[in-house]
């Protein structure tokens, strides 16, 4: 995670950077544009633990739960007769590869495999399905300082992933037959006054370009902030790092004859407390992200809190 301090000429390319993404966010995510909220996407930001510090590469595994048992309606809990969905559990398990072939360019590419449990139509159908999520390739530039501490990141997301298993609605599919665009950034920094405690800021946009079978996801933003404190001192060669950030999502409602516009679409901002315990090449780490605001279009499926696990190796 170390990162020495930021010039000022940089600070004025990051600052283009900042404002190029909030242009980009109004420019596809207007607000006044808003069946389960899964906010899988979330699972794709997290801390600066991913984020490059030279040329190499990281080779990772992750392991995210979250349990969507509580029908929500627009800010608030609503009563689960108001949806015929029950409960939806997912499991998420996902290989990762980074390499940065020099200090500029770099890729990363992410496949997961999910295994998920549905049950609907006032609890009397269940469905137990287990398939290869879509996969993901980056692009990452990050040639605006010495240090890498800021970055742009594009790609796709491929339709690799099932979206066809009988017994699932197609916002509930582990793959959306869509083929994505993918584009957003990061930025680090530490604070001037304790430069043991660091912050980073990070956002990726998803835009699906090709729709497969009538269905077309909403286009969505995530991000993530957070801050972490390295100054205790390693215990037998490992260091402990804690680690808070704030999450936030904000998804269209899907489009398409197969899609439930009407209950699709939502906003949510969640608390992330965690801690990374590195030795040597190694990481390990854990958080568990709670929603504190939640804003969803019609009845949906939300999850009380989201898990996640991961090991990494750098090399």
């Amino acid at each position: 995670m170390a990162h020495g301090p930021i010039s000022a000429k940089k600070r004025n390319t990051l600052k283009k950077l900042i404002l190029l993404l909030a242009a980009l966010a109004a420019c596809f995510l207007p607000r006044e544009a808003q069946a389960c909220a899964c906010g899988c996407g979330i699972f794709d930001v997290g801390t600066s633990s991913m984020f490059p510090s030279g040329k190499g590469g990281e080779e990772w595994l992750e392991y995210d739960y979250m349990n969507q048992n509580r029908n929500w309606n627009g800010t608030s809990r609503a009563p689960a007769a108001d949806n015929d969905d029950r409960d939806i559990r997912s499991s998420f398990y996902t290989a990762g590869l980074q390499y940065m072939f020099n200090r500029d360019w770099g890729i990363r590419i992410t496949q997961p495999w999910w295994e998920r449990s549905f049950t609907t139509d006032a609890g009397t159908a269940s469905f137990q399905h287990g398939a290869f999520g879509d996969a993901r390739i980056l692009g990452l530039y990050t040639g605006f300082s010495h240090d890498l501490s800021s970055g742009l990141l594009f790609g796709a997301k491929l339709p690799n992933g099932d979206w066809t298993y009988p017994g699932f609605d197609r916002d509930v599919e582990i793959g959306t037959g869509s083929t994505d665009a993918l584009f957003g950034g990061y930025t680090m920094d530490r604070f001037a006054q304790n430069p043991q405690f660091a912050w980073y800021a990070q956002a990726l946009f998803d835009i699906p370009a090709l729709t497969r079978g009538g269905y077309r996801p909403g286009d969505e933003l995530d991000a993530a902030a957070g801050v972490y404190y390295e100054g205790w001192q390693p215990q037998h060669g490992v260091k402990f790092v804690p680690v808070f950030q704030a999450i936030a999502v904000d998804r269209l409602h899907d489009t398409g004859v197969a899609a439930d516009p009407e209950n699709s679409g939502y906003q949510k901002l969640l608390l992330s407390p965690g801690i990374e315990m590195n030795y040597k090449k190694t990481m390990l780490y854990a958080d568990v992200a709670l929603p504190v605001y939640q804003h969803t279009r019609g009845n949906q499926l939300v999850a009380p809190a989201l898990f996640k696990v991961m090991a990494a190796y750098r090399f």
